[in-house]
């Protein structure tokens, strides 16, 4: 079957597909985390002493003994057997930025031959599986293959269900024999801790006497597009690369902005019931959903959580969201750029700090002019965003957000901090060295007597800003969609935590006495002081105007970096070693693995893309096209026998495109036969400017040719096909 007639085959059996038929929902509180070994459930089934000991560790992070884990291991065993699970599994987050997990069965046999079940707080603590193939960035040699696992009792463990049986799965962390995080979780888990401790030293200085431990929180707003499969395994661009590398833009795409919040199509809707199920089963907190901008596209949001949690829960979500739409006949497209020309996907994750006593940290209260702990934990937000732009830029760089970043859909690559004009209006007078008082939000009032006035927020949103302040925590917008939300976290809380050390540093010089009255002066010098270093992050405009990006660079000393290649290579950096050695986060020999692992990445993924752009051309565009042209010749021949005028300006042009393509694909090929390029750096500067160009240059003449060849030629699903038919 040709490619045309299986564009045609898919077309007829999407338009007669009906939408996958549900069971009537179930409530709420009757599948809210059935699947979750919840502290509920535990307290259920552990002893006074053991569930105490759970909570205790849930709550703050405090050791758990062996005995303990013991009890915990068998209730454990005794719930995942009675949801049908006979095995188990430590799941874990290598650097590959994907999960991964290994199975192993309760069952064992006794000397007498027979089976039985069996589950240790040993084998619930620590797993065993051969690491040597994941990414260590140069940690560990090949021969040197051992890695463990091991248990995370702050983060819950749940079932995974499939048609053909269960699974318990325990998040767990990932290191190396010799004690090296190969993970993402285990340097999430210290940047918590360190930002708990330096929060600990400023909250006792300001006064406070009681203070629970902290936490930063998460709500990561996943985006995502939709594309029948019948299309897309017709792609092979999506399945391997996850983006369309060729494809003309449709008539009409994104301008009218009728997709976004429009009405959900029945087929979608199916999707999203039958996901959010599953998600509320295993305890994930989804609160929205919606139609987003591109056709297409569309968002899902969950509530807050514990950040553990919710990097735990974000890497469920992707997996659930994957397995289901294979099962309403989609594939569920996380790449940040998938389809080129219209609004590409990210990751908005919204992080706050606080605990039990102080609450949240980030929140100003309706009087922030007075809020002092809020004023110093903003300013440490500023500091940081100020002083570690370049890191926070490296952790959401990959080959993917490249060709989001800075478009009119995503924030620019120059990191910098929006704080609404009530809250950068405080921060002003502060910079001035006093603090009078701030904007009101005011009431809303319509005249109109049907429509109740309602209270008018202190500022507006900018959405052109990476890294935005939105009401009560920061919104950091150039995440992209298919990332971790991990790594954002762990560059968050690291750079919280530098700036809440070195306030504390400062308070302690600038307090003199212990009144409020001293405090509130020594606040003030201090976040002063702070504003004079770091104040050039905090800019409340257009980040996407021209103006910006060169006041931002020239006039700020802002960094701007486009690329992952311009990005990544700052996490070698002197400054960028000195935070994470100080703070206790990652070692060197840890930052560094990091590097190697994500530069090697980047290359590999332009190099997949690469190779997909020469074969595609090869193998499908110009056989298609030059069957075109044959047929245009044949006809214009035959019309010249007859004595018709035929005009051969399509020809021409089909002609000259495919021959641009055929050369274009040959200086490709011997681009990426080149060797030797010194370091990582120099390889991605390569494949950043080199080879992406010549790879849009290849697409140029193919997306030219898709406008003139035939449409019952044309081998590949069209944007308008993918993009409309639902």
């Amino acid at each position: 079957m040709s490619g045309s007639e299986s564009r045609a085959q898919a077309v007829f059996q999407i338009t007669n597909a009906e939408p996958m038929s549900l069971k009537k929902p179930k409530s709420l509180d009757k599948i809210w985390a059935t699947d979750v070994f919840t502290l509920v459930k535990m307290e259920e089934a552990l002893s006074k002493k053991a569930f105490r000991a759970m909570k205790k560790t849930v709550e703050t992070g405090a050791a758990l003994d062996a005995s303990t884990a013991d009890v915990v291991a068998a209730a454990m065993k005794d719930w995942a057997i009675s949801k049908g699970a006979n095995y188990f599994s430590h799941i874990f987050y290598p650097m590959t930025g994907a999960s991964a997990e290994k199975h192993d069965g309760f069952i064992i046999s006794d000397a007498s031959g027979k089976a039985i079940t069996e589950f240790t707080g040993s084998l619930l603590i620590k797993g065993e599986p051969d690491g040597s193939s994941f990414p260590n960035g140069s940690i560990r040699v090949t021969n040197a293959a051992r890695g463990y696992t091991a248990w995370d009792p702050t983060s819950p463990a749940y079932i995974m269900h499939n048609d053909k049986g269960s699974t318990l799965c325990i998040p767990s962390i990932f290191i190396s024999w010799t004690g090296e995080a190969l993970d993402m979780k285990v340097p999430l888990l210290r940047s918590n801790s360190a930002m708990d401790k330096a929060a600990q030293k400023v909250l006792k200085l300001m006064g406070e006497k009681n203070v629970a431990t902290l936490n930063s929180s998460c709500g990561a707003e996943q985006e995502y597009f939709l594309v029948d499969s019948n299309f897309a395994n017709l792609r092979p661009d999506l399945v391997l690369a996850g983006r369309t590398l060729f494809g003309a833009a449709a008539a009409k795409g994104q301008e009218f902005d009728d997709h976004y919040f429009g009405a959900i199509q029945p087929r979608i809707l199916s999707f999203m019931q039958d996901t959010e199920e599953q998600l509320y089963k295993l305890g994930i907190p989804a609160k929205t959903r919606h139609n987003e901008v591109a056709p297409g596209q569309f968002e899902i949001a969950p509530y807050y959580e514990a950040a553990n949690v919710a990097a735990d829960h974000q890497q469920l979500l992707m997996t659930v969201f994957k397995n289901t739409a294979k099962k309403h006949g989609f594939i569920c497209l996380m790449h940040e750029k998938p389809f080129a020309g219209i609004n590409g996907s990210g990751k908005h994750v919204n992080w706050s700090v606080g605990n039990s006593t102080q609450g949240n940290l980030l929140d100003p209260g309706t009087t922030p002019h007075d809020n002092l702990n809020f004023l110093i934990f903003c300013g440490a937000v500023i500091r940081g965003v100020h002083k570690y732009g370049p890191l926070l830029r490296a952790v959401i760089a990959s080959a993917g957000n490249d060709h989001r970043l800075g478009a009119n859909e995503a924030p620019p690559a120059i990191l910098s901090v929006y704080l609404g004009s009530q809250i950068e209006g405080v921060f002003d007078q502060i910079a001035e060295g006093k603090l009078d008082g701030c904007d009101e939000g005011g009431i809303m009032d319509m005249g109109l007597s049907q429509i109740p006035p309602f209270a008018k927020d202190p500022g507006d949103r900018n959405r052109t800003s990476p890294f935005a302040f939105t009401g009560n925590r920061f919104e950091f917008r150039a995440v992209g969609s298919d990332q971790s939300v991990a790594g954002p976290l762990i560059a968050m809380n690291t750079m919280l935590a530098d700036s809440l050390n070195w306030i504390a540093e400062e308070l302690e010089t600038a307090i003199d006495g212990k009144s409020n009255a001293a405090i509130r002066e020594g606040v003030i010098k201090v976040l002063k002081k702070l504003m004079k270093e770091h104040g050039a992050a905090v800019f409340g405009g257009d980040g996407y105007s021209s103006e910006w990006h060169e006041m931002a660079v020239k006039e700020r000393g802002l960094k701007n970096l486009p690329t992952t290649a311009d990005a990544l290579p700052y996490l070698k950096d002197d400054s960028i070693k000195a935070l994470f050695e100080s703070t206790g986060v990652l070692s060197e020999t840890e930052l560094a693995s990091r590097f190697e692992v994500h530069a090697e990445k980047y290359i590999l993924s332009i190099e997949v893309e690469a190779k997909l752009v020469q074969s595609m051309a090869k193998t499908s565009i110009y056989p298609a096209a030059s069957r075109y042209l044959a047929d245009l010749a044949l006809t214009a021949a035959s019309a010249t026998e007859m004595g018709v005028d035929f005009d051969n300006a399509t020809a021409k042009n089909v002609a000259k495109n495919i021959s641009g393509m055929m050369k274009s694909v040959t200086k490709l090929e011997k681009a990426m036969a080149k060797e030797g390029h010194g370091s990582e750096e120099k390889h991605m500067q390569f494949c950043a400017n080199d080879v992406r160009g010549l790879m849009d240059e290849v697409r140029g003449f193919a997306d030219a040719l898709e406008g003139d060849v035939a449409d019952d030629m044309w081998p590949l699903p069209t944007y308008q096909e993918m993009l409309f038919i639902k």
